[in-house]
């Protein structure tokens, strides 16, 4: 029986270290690069002649929270400062490439919804269609320091202020604007029909917006939504909002269980199952042998560096690991957490019945068991067993960039290829129907879609 192809993303930062940690110190390396133009115009034009579906921004608005008490650690490891806005470079991407998605990130922290959505609306169009928005509550208490608070939400009144969020891009996106409101009628210099659009007037706990918004409709009027949260109030928000999630689960089973869950939550909404993709973070090493592909995997780890990652791991989790034995379970730290629950909550669910994950096996299991090192062959047996367990496709990791991706492409996609896993060329339209096979535009199951016409019903107040 023949296989769904598996979507496939890159999935970076716009910094020196994302989450390969010590690699950014090798020869073979463009990560020091970051700041410039070219290194990301080569890496999108690699993974458009892939066939790869859309490149994947993370981005944060702060440092992670301490680690070994402060956080000269960060700044000596290159962890995600400096960074740079993702959304910067978005246009100019978009110019190297045609059929690419393009998703940025962005947190409701940094960026009032009114002028997001005009950002991604203007992106949107640039692109003709292949925007996605990655929606993150900056779970960092530095970051919410930045932007005027003086510390982070707790965890699920983070989610909260999403839902409201979203909900005020959705009605500028989808309800200010009728579809044939811009008339562009020279003869009768009509540039848009004043009666076709229409202010929102959104009151809600956070933010007032009275409208309309300031841009046309774009090609996906919503972008793809796109959403990372596994924890458990995470998952509600995913089940409502995203058409795909990023899990970084620590193996297939961990992952069913997550994606089973969101999936159900998914129906509860009022949404069809199938109306999320879900994508699994992983590396790869790529070798012609397996012996081969081992020691390119031993000669990467000599750069691996523990101290990276455990300060990466503390911040987004909210626990300072450098004050904590190695042998401490991770159970006893899953009540504590306000930071990202998702990642213990993975390491729990991928653990054997009885056993006592420690953080020493939280180290080994982000540098081990989302890494798969073999020939193309071995790399494609074991991402069916991933698609066995739910997954819809593959957020790769870098180790080394551009190398990880020319690797890829050059040695995996062909077998995928051959296997019907991977496309050998984009289908038509926006990014949402390449990735879905359907409309450019949002289901009508999907909260969005509510707005639609919502405020065509009054007569027009231009005041």
């Amino acid at each position: 029986m023949s296989r769904p192809r598996l979507l496939l993303n890159a999935f970076t930062m716009n910094t020196v270290t994302h989450v390969s940690y010590g690699s950014w110190t090798r020869e073979d390396s463009r990560q020091t690069e970051f700041h410039t133009l070219d290194p990301w115009i080569e890496l999108v034009q690699i993974l458009e002649r892939g066939k790869i579906d859309a490149i994947f921004f993370a981005d944060i608005v702060g440092l992670y929270d301490d680690y070994r008490g402060g956080w000269d650690t960060h700044v000596t490891e290159g962890l995600q400062i400096p960074n740079h806005d993702p959304s910067t470079i978005a246009s100019a991407l978009a110019a190297a490439t045609t059929d690419l998605g393009i998703v940025v990130t962005s947190s409701v922290l940094q960026d009032h919804p009114f002028s997001f959505a005009r950002k991604i609306s203007t992106l949107d169009h640039l692109s003709k269609g292949r925007i996605g928005w990655n929606v993150v509550t900056s779970a960092l208490e530095n970051s919410a320091r930045n932007f005027g608070l003086d510390r982070r939400e707790e965890h699920d009144r983070r989610y909260d202020w999403a839902e409201e969020y979203a909900e005020v891009v959705y009605k500028l996106w989808e309800g200010s604007w009728e579809d044939d409101a811009l008339v562009q009628d020279r003869e009768k210099s009509i540039h848009a029909d004043p009666s076709k659009i229409h202010k929102i007037h959104h009151r809600g706990e956070r933010y007032s917006v009275e409208g309309p918004h300031l841009s046309a409709p774009s090609p996906q009027r919503t972008p793809v939504i796109f959403q990372a949260g596994s924890s458990a109030r995470g998952r509600q928000f995913s089940g409502r909002h995203a058409e795909g999630i990023f899990i970084s689960a620590a193996s297939a089973s961990g992952a069913k269980k997550v994606i089973d869950d969101t999936r159900r939550r998914a129906v509860e909404a009022g949404r069809f199952a199938s109306d999320i993709k879900f994508f699994q973070g992983l590396s790869f090493v790529v070798g012609s042998t397996e012996a081969e592909a081992r020691a390119k995997a031993a000669d990467i780890d000599e750069s691996f560096s523990v101290e990276g990652l455990l300060a990466h791991r503390s911040g987004g989790i909210g626990i300072d690991f450098g004050g904590w034995p190695l042998d401490t379970p991770i159970a006893e730290l899953a009540g504590k957490v306000q930071g990202t629950q998702s990642s213990i909550e993975a390491l729990i669910n991928a653990a054997e019945a009885g056993s006592e994950v420690t953080i020493a096996d939280f180290v080994k299991q982000k540098q081990d068991t989302t890494r798969l090192v073999g020939t193309p062959e071995q790399i494609a047996d074991a991402l069916e067993v991933w698609q066995d367990a739910g997954v819809d496709g593959i957020n790769i990791q870098y180790l080394t960039t551009p190398g990880t991706y020319l690797d890829f492409v050059d040695q995996v996609i062909p077998e995928l290829q051959e296997r019907g896993l991977a496309q050998r060329e984009y289908a038509p339209g926006a990014l949402r129907s390449k990735l879905f096979g359907r409309s450019d535009r949002v289901e009508s199951t999907h909260p969005a879609a509510r707005w639609r016409g919502a405020f065509a019903a009054s007569p027009p107040v231009h005041a």
